[in-house]
């Protein structure tokens, strides 16, 4: 062999054992070997109680119909930490155009309409705000059975479009479920507009629901509450674990949002026999964050989580980063048996997680929901 040779195969021989080296590493970190070098965790495994089964009815997941405009009036604005309520979106908008939202000067143009008004305060807000035809919303049916048989129902937010959420709550029975009083208590995730800023729309059938929010809204969101017509308790649930009901309860955390919203409240059920369930608004704690806090703090049967339902807020506008891989084989750890998740999760993540063989809940692409790779608007997901 030469010396030019030699030095080749050295070369070689070292950078393939530095390869080597290196995937080993990866493959060892997302291996069971690498709990050995980790420490103890106590976990707190406090008892909640348990619930025979939960069905969600997707009511709409459907936040926004058009990425590119949504994205086009966030950086026109200035970008994702501008103030919601700046934006000049309905219902707040006071035709100076894009940016020059004032939340006052647009309630001044509807308030009189609430609740009972709303088609006609959408019709107002409409001819003064920016994009309302791209305005959606994301709401929820959650239906519980006890483990006497008794069920109860919760409205998981509350969605953004007068006008959308009005057809959707139509098409699900859900003005009925409130004016009947089947349905009275609202659960609102967290202040962002896709969630919150429909809430007229149940007070127009149910104006003393009760309602529970996070503590991070912000004054406008509060006064947004009264301004509505809202006749009911507020409850205002502080960081950590918070009781609903036996086998139900809410995790609130405090994470800064985009477009200046703080904090996010998420759901967590004990299905007897089955295991965990946990639903969410967007997740923005993030998906690891928000099950490795129920790993720690909770007790659920067979020491299993089973499902989950709602946004995991992964790739919402359908970009991708390499970093997101590791959420998506990080997940695995936990072994969800069954997963609906939709909205701010990203077709594009759905789509790996289906090509990484996890149990992926599919739906039937109707109501404007544009594919049947995840559950749709009008879907529906039981667990139990």
């Amino acid at each position: 062999m030469t010396n030019e040779a030699r030095r080749d195969f050295i070369k070689g021989g070292a950078a393939g054992i530095g390869l080597g080296a290196l995937a080993s590493m990866g493959i060892f970190s997302y291996s069971p070997a690498r709990a050995l070098f980790m420490p103890d965790e106590v976990r707190k495994m406090k008892d909640f109680g348990a619930i025979k089964s939960v069905e969600v009815t997707n009511i709409s997941e459907t936040s926004w119909f058009d990425n590119s405009a949504l994205m086009g009036d966030i950086k026109g604005a200035g970008g994702l930490l501008v103030d919601q309520y700046l934006f000049n979106w309905p219902p707040f908008g006071n035709g100076k155009g894009l940016a020059k939202g004032s939340y006052k000067e647009g309630m001044e143009k509807i308030k009189h309409l609430l609740p009972d008004k709303v088609d006609e305060a959408w019709e107002v807000t409409k001819a003064l705000s920016v994009n309302p035809d791209n305005a959606g919303g994301y709401a929820a049916l959650i239906e519980i059975e006890r483990l006497n048989g008794e069920k109860k129902k919760y409205l998981l937010d509350c969605g953004w479009s007068y006008k959308w959420m009005h057809e959707c709550f139509k098409r699900e029975g859900i003005d009925k479920m409130l004016s009947s009083g089947e349905i009275d208590t609202l659960i609102l995730s967290h202040e962002h507009f896709d969630h919150f800023w429909g809430l007229p729309v149940v007070l127009k059938y149910k104006p003393d629901i009760k309602i529970i929010i996070h503590e991070g809204f912000y004054p406008e969101g509060r006064q947004y509450i009264k301004d509505s017509g809202h006749k009911g308790e507020l409850v205002v649930f502080k960081k950590g674990r918070n009781e609903i009901e036996p086998g139900v309860c809410t995790f609130c955390y405090d994470c800064p949002i985009i477009s200046r919203v703080f904090g996010e409240q998420s759901i967590f059920v004990n299905v007897q026999d089955k295991g965990l369930v946990s639903i969410t608004g967007c997740c923005h704690q993030g998906i690891i964050t928000f099950s490795d806090s129920a790993y720690k703090e909770l007790k659920y049967d067979n020491d299993q989580m089973y499902g989950i339902y709602g946004g995991l807020h992964i790739s919402p506008f359908d970009d991708w980063d390499p970093k997101y891989d590791d959420l998506v084989i990080g997940l695995k750890k936990w072994d969800y048996q069954v997963m609906a998740c939709n909205h701010c999760t990203g077709l594009l993540t759905v789509q790996k997680f289906a090509r990484e063989g996890y149990p992926i809940v599919r739906g039937t692409a109707r109501f404007r929901t544009k594919t049947t790779d995840y559950l749709g608007n009008g879907d529906k997901v039981k667990f139990g």
